[in-house]
């Protein structure tokens, strides 16, 4: 049986690579065919006679002399400003994070370390409210914020995304709090801590781990939303995704495709390199609710 077993691991490790290798192809191959084609012309990129002219550049060559250009970067960073609307979604990005996360965990904690049954009727309630499409709960708001004069602003969006955001927060954080015994809280008040610091020196330092996690998936809401923003912002406080989806005009107004290409790879450089940076604690962070404090 050993033997067998050896002789079939090299073809097992063979097949193994060689799907890895496959599966990483597929998934980058988007990324990477968007990012070439950001320097070359629509004429070339979106070639209707032949594809490969995107990839030797031949009417970017003819337009600007050289089979690479910046044009769709300058005109979407400078001309149509996208940097503004990267500095308005850091900004709502950057509130929804924190507020979600403040409330998450001590709302979280608050639960877990409840023994009281409303506890479960109060996730129960988050879940509901956390499954409802966006664009329902968006229009909820639109009245009021109207009347009351405060549609447009970034705050309106902040606040909106921290209501959808906050239901997820809380059973996350909640399930990770579970999974930390009580003991610790009850040694460090034996040994004088109020509740709070026992919270606050002792149980959050074991699980920052699940708080970076679910700080990231609260980033990434926040950073990737579309419904919420496009209809509480005004066109000068947008964020990129609605930006980028200017970019592509409508059916009474023309568009720029390659100021939209050259905003996807903008916006999306940023998310490989946080995934990057923080890939442990996210692996640990996911895998801690898995093993029983």
């Amino acid at each position: 049986m050993a033997s067998l077993a050896q002789k079939r691991s090299p073809a097992l490790a063979v097949l193994a690579t060689s799907f890895v290798i496959l599966w990483v192809v597929v998934a980058s191959f988007p990324f990477l065919w968007t990012l070439w084609g950001s320097f070359k012309v629509q004429g070339d990129f979106f070639s209707k006679a032949d594809w490969t002219n995107a990839l030797w550049g031949t009417r970017t060559i003819i337009e600007t002399g050289d089979a690479f250009t910046n044009q769709a970067y300058s005109g979407a960073w400078i001309d149509q400003e996208f940097w503004r609307a990267t500095l308005n979604t850091f900004t709502v990005v950057f509130f929804t994070v924190i507020i979600s996360l403040t409330f998450g965990t001590l709302g979280g904690y608050a639960l877990a370390r409840s023994g009281f049954r409303y506890a479960f009727w109060l996730l129960m309630i988050a879940l509901v409210f956390r499954a409802m499409p966006h664009i329902t709960l968006v229009s909820g708001y639109l009245l009021p914020f109207f009347e009351w004069n405060v549609w447009g602003h970034l705050p309106t969006s902040i606040i909106v995304l921290v209501a959808i955001n906050q239901p997820f927060t809380l059973w996350m954080l909640h399930s990770f709090f579970l999974n930390i015994p009580k003991d610790l809280d009850e040694s460090a008040m034996v040994d004088g801590c109020t509740r709070f610091q026992a919270f606050r020196y002792v149980i959050i330092p074991v699980m920052w781990p699940g708080v970076i996690t679910t700080g990231l998936f609260s980033f990434l809401l926040a950073y990737n939303d579309f419904a919420v923003t496009a209809m509480l912002l005004s066109q000068e406080n947008q964020t990129m995704v609605p930006k980028i989806a200017s970019f592509l005009g409508s059916t009474f107004e023309e568009g720029n495709v390659m100021f939209a290409v050259a905003a996807v790879v903008s916006a999306t450089a940023p998310l490989f390199v946080l995934i990057l940076f923080f890939q442990r604690q996210i692996v640990s962070g996911l895998t801690a609710g898995a093993v029983k404090g």
